[in-house]
């Protein structure tokens, strides 16, 4: 009785030292960030770009035409070229570090997305008003965002929030109403959502959608 005693008391120091390390190396990064100028956020983000070939359209060609360009907001923000300068087709995708864009990743193949389309006037105000809530952690229920998709179109841009669960109409309906909240969506605009596993049946992004708000 005594070893199993003494074996569960080593094992909880154990875990309590973990978190301590854990705990200190998080304040350590904190403190670096700060000493730095930098502010840190509470979400790590990616930014994945896409150059398609129209009219090619396979999952494959897909997967291989995704490049990360840079891990960490506010490193290029400045940098980043506006939508009006960024040839058709092309997609930017702003996802938390470790999810991929891509329907099949496990934090999105149980979700879906509500698109936004704008006319390319003004579509870079809204993308960038968009990228702000995000890193500021404005929109309701950031947990269960994943990320965002600018898709550069010949007429029109269109404009992607990615979340994890479809199937949870309540939290789908307070995203979208968050989403028009903090972008102060004019009446005129018009939400539709679509769940990732009806864009696997169909191999499109943005056809079909199930749902308008």
């Amino acid at each position: 009785m005594e070893i199993a005693e003494r074996r569960d008391e080593e094992m909880r120091e154990s875990g309590n030292m973990e978190n301590i390390k854990s705990d200190s190396f998080s304040d350590e990064r904190y403190s670096r960030d700060l000493k730095a100028g930098l502010h840190p956020l509470r979400y790590k983000f990616a930014i994945w770009y896409t150059r398609r070939t129209p009219g090619v359209r396979s999952q494959t060609s897909y997967e291989d035409n995704i490049k990360k360009i840079v891990e960490g907001f506010w490193a290029c923000y400045c940098h980043l070229a506006r939508s009006s300068l960024l040839p058709s087709p092309t997609d930017l995708h702003f996802f938390k570090d470790g999810i991929r864009p891509l329907w099949e990743d496990s934090a999105n193949c149980n979700g879906g997305k509500w698109i936004i389309r704008f006319s390319k006037v003004v579509s870079a105000r809204f993308w960038e008003d968009l990228l702000l809530a995000l890193v500021g952690d404005q929109l309701d229920d950031a947990d269960n965002i994943c990320g965002a998709v600018l898709s550069v179109r010949f007429n029109e841009d269109i404009i992607s929030v990615w979340n994890r669960n479809a199937s949870d109409h309540q939290a789908v309906m307070g995203l979208r109403d968050s989403i028009k909240r903090h972008l102060k969506l004019p009446h005129a605009y018009v939400m539709e959502y679509k769940p990732h596993d009806a864009s696997l049946r169909d191999n499109s992004s943005y056809r079909n959608t199930w749902m308008r708000g």
